[in-house]
């Protein structure tokens, strides 16, 4: 028998799969213990439960098993300084001599096989010949999606949520059509801003704490968060009640400025002073009868789609349960218009704009939700997802992983769409197309289109699986769930818009953009990208249309252009006279100019859809999820071995834009070469948002920066060595 006391002397080569362990004392035969190595070449023992803080070593191992065989004396638990029951160490007997005896060891343990196995998970028990067998657990994928809907992680400063709105029929369609509000006629809008001065009185029903941090700094768990009762059950006055602490919500504060006229104000999108367009809040005590009037008095744009006939969504719980409407459009009196309160987030004399509207409550006691857009929230991403995992069909060839992690430690999902191939060769033959959404959190539609597009690929269709057959899909459908789940409308939590920092983007402060660009990457190092398009939805033009960069290889000129061509042939929604192909250099840093610049994808777009609608009609979600279908109709249209659909488009475009050129020349149409094309001079600007150009790094209280870079890289992408920001 060997002495405990020697153990620490013994040079040891262990044998786990026979329990032997050959050493310089001899040969030691150990019990049956299930045994796994660590990295570092340490053993520890596995059992049912959750393991001891603290790592086992090889000598730890002996020591345990010797305790059944070996005579050890007494054994006692050692208690830790807080007066919890440890195992991180154990007072050996008075009889068995060891090291540092009058004193425990926190890193070494002599424990009973008992104390191990009840505190464990990495071994399960299976039966074999009747016996219990001990197994090691299968791996935990890293990358794996999690089999149910995880809770939203939120930042430190929001100090509770409501319970999720409970909308049943959130994705149900009108059964009648929405037409766009028409204003009398006659109505001269500059008048409002001199007449309808914002009263910014009154009694403040509702507002939001200010943040505690002015970066983001860590985030929790909504489950660890609390939660706010609401609705009441009972109200002690008329006025209503608003609420916006719920995912996607945004409002940050509401006046009653008259018995039924109510002053609201967006919430800034986190850590910023900007951004307000996007809202999303809740109404109860509501009374039916009377005209209310809302007017939003902080957005920032000088334009909006409200003065062309866009009306406001509203959802009503009692409209849900009685008529089986879920969100329909509402108001008239719709006006936007410039007020007198200046802006802080600039110098100088710039001022806000206002919305304002009036409309019915459709019940009395109802909790009705008033929104800009459709909602579609982080959470309701992963319930679509989860209902393709759980098909035992569609998961064969929609395969889902965990891309990376955002700030706030929520999931950005990608999904690689295509049928399994039987050889190598045949994979490798497969085109790639690359789809993203929802990059900005306010422009909800981008990530309907997107819902459409997902559902017809996954499909039966027999033009499903033709390009699941053809093509390998990868989809990353919501970029930016931090600034989706807060409510925001533009930025993420670094404070920054993601779309104006592809060029060089900072792993740690933008990681849905770092790892979208990597996964690219090696996707062109395996196979052809045939198309990149990046979904979007537009504040200021109707219809849908896209954005693309003009070629200007001789050889393939104008072949940008098809794609966007042969969808507005497809479908009356997109119009291909809005599309823009030219190349600002305040937009080098979004998806689009990237993927053609760095990655030489030919056509890398962006497609916008309106927040309105297009032929004097608003879109439903169901005529914005019609898009994703016409996009993989053109798709095949384009990519079809015919190519003489592709052939007349190309040949149309280029008789067009002669004749557009030559007028502008005053030439004439022959007298116009096909490599004097130079279609951005035909071109306006592409009308983009208020905030075109970059903030600058992001406000972070700290960021990486790649090591010992030289001043001649360019267009690196950094993703290591810490330095302060602050």
């Amino acid at each position: 028998m060997t002495s405990p006391s020697l153990l620490s002397d013994m040079k040891v080569c262990s044998d786990l799969s026979q329990n032997r362990f050959m050493t310089n004392l001899g040969d030691v035969r150990l019990p049956p213990l299930p045994v796994a190595m660590t990295t570092r070449g340490d053993a520890f023992l596995l059992s049912s439960q959750p393991p001891p803080r603290g790592r086992f070593s090889l000598r730890d191992t002996l020591a345990l098993s010797g305790a059944q065989d070996w005579d050890y004396g007494k054994q006692r638990l050692w208690k830790d300084q807080q007066g919890e029951e440890g195992l991180e160490g154990i007072c050996p007997s008075e009889d068995i001599p060891s090291r540092d005896s009058d004193k425990p060891r926190r890193n070494s343990s002599a424990l009973s096989l008992k104390d191990i196995n009840s505190r464990t998970t990495q071994v399960v028990f299976g039966y074999q010949e009747g016996k219990k067998v001990p197994k090691l657990k299968e791996p935990r994928s890293l990358y794996g999606v999690p089999k149910e809907i995880i809770p939203p992680k939120w930042p430190v400063g929001v100090e509770g949520i409501c319970p999720p709105p409970s909308l049943a029929l959130k994705h149900t369609t009108p059964p009648f059509i929405e037409e766009l509000y028409q204003c009398p006629p006659g109505l001269n809008v500059r008048i409002l801003e001199k007449v309808e001065t914002d009263r910014h009185e009154g009694e403040v029903l509702y507002q939001l704490p200010s943040m505690r941090f002015p970066f983001f700094t860590r985030s929790r768990s909504e489950t660890a968060l609390p939660q706010i009762d609401y609705p009441l059950k009972e109200y002690d006055d008329d006025s209503l009640r608003f609420e916006s602490r719920f995912e996607c919500g945004n409002l940050f504060r509401a006046r009653r400025v008259g018995p039924y006229e109510y002053e609201l104000e967006l919430r800034w999108d986190y850590y910023t002073m900007k951004h307000t367009q996007w809202f999303y809040f809740c109404c109860t005590n509501t009374v039916a009868g009377p005209t209310y009037k809302f007017t939003i008095i902080n957005l920032l744009k000088s334009g909006s789609l409200y003065n062309e006939g866009m009306r406001p969504l509203l959802y009503s719980e009692e409209n849900a349960r009685t008529k089986q409407l879920g969100w329909v459009r509402t108001g008239h009196n719709i006006h936007y218009y410039k007020n007198n309160i200046r802006r802080k987030d600039v110098k100088g004399e710039r001022y806000n704009y206002s919305l304002t509207w009036q409309f019915q409550f459709p019940h009395t006691g109802d909790t009705c939700f008033f929104s800009h857009c459709y909602p579609y929230s982080y959470t309701d991403l992963q319930a679509d997802l989860l209902e393709i995992a759980r098909d035992p069909v569609k998961s064969q060839y929609v395969k889902q992983r965990v891309l990376c992690h955002t700030l706030a430690g929520n999931m950005v999902h990608l999904l690689t769409v295509t049928t399994p191939s039987a050889h190598l060769a045949e994979a490798k033959q497969k085109r790639a197309v690359v789809v993203t959404a929802r990059v900005h959190p306010g422009e909800t539609n981008s990530s309907y289109m997107m819902r459409g597009f997902i559902k017809f690929l996954a499909g039966t269709s027999s033009d499903a699986k033709v390009l699941r057959d053809n093509f390998v899909f990868k989809i990353v459908p919501m970029l930016n769930p931090d600034g989706v789940i807060v409510g925001n409308y533009r930025s993420s939590l670094a404070a920054r818009d993601l779309n104006r920092n592809y060029k060089n983007p900072i792993k740690d402060a933008y990681p849905s953009i770092w790892s979208v660009k990597q996964m690219i990457r090696r996707m062109l190092s395996e196979r052809e990208v045939v198309l990149y398009c990046d979904l979007h939805g537009h504040s200021r033009k109707m219809n849908v249309f896209m954005y693309g960069c003009e070629n200007k290889d001789p050889s393939r000129r104008l072949q940008e252009r098809v794609f966007p061509n042969m969808m507005g042939r497809n479908t009356s929604k997109f119009k291909y006279s809005a599309c823009r192909f030219k190349v600002q250099k305040k937009k080098e840093g979004t998806g689009r100019i990237v993927m053609w610049q760095q990655m030489g994808i030919l056509n890398s777009f962006t497609m916008e859809a309106t927040f309105a609608g297009y032929n004097n009609v608003h879109f439903n979600s169901k005529d914005l999820e019609d898009l994703g279908y016409h996009f993989c109709d053109t798709l095949l249209d384009y990519c079809d071995p015919d190519t003489s659909k592709v052939d007349h488009v190309l040949s149309s475009l280029t008789r067009i834009v002669r004749a557009q050129l030559a007028a502008k020349l005053g030439r004439s149409y022959d007298d116009v070469a096909l490599a004097d094309l130079q279609m951005s001079e035909l071109e306006s600007s592409d009308g983009g948002s208020d905030s075109s150009v970059s903030d600058g790094p992001p406000k972070l209280p700290m960021i990486r920066k790649k090591p010992n870079q030289g001043k001649k890289e360019k267009s690196t992408d950094c993703d290591s060595a810490l330095i302060p920001l602050l």
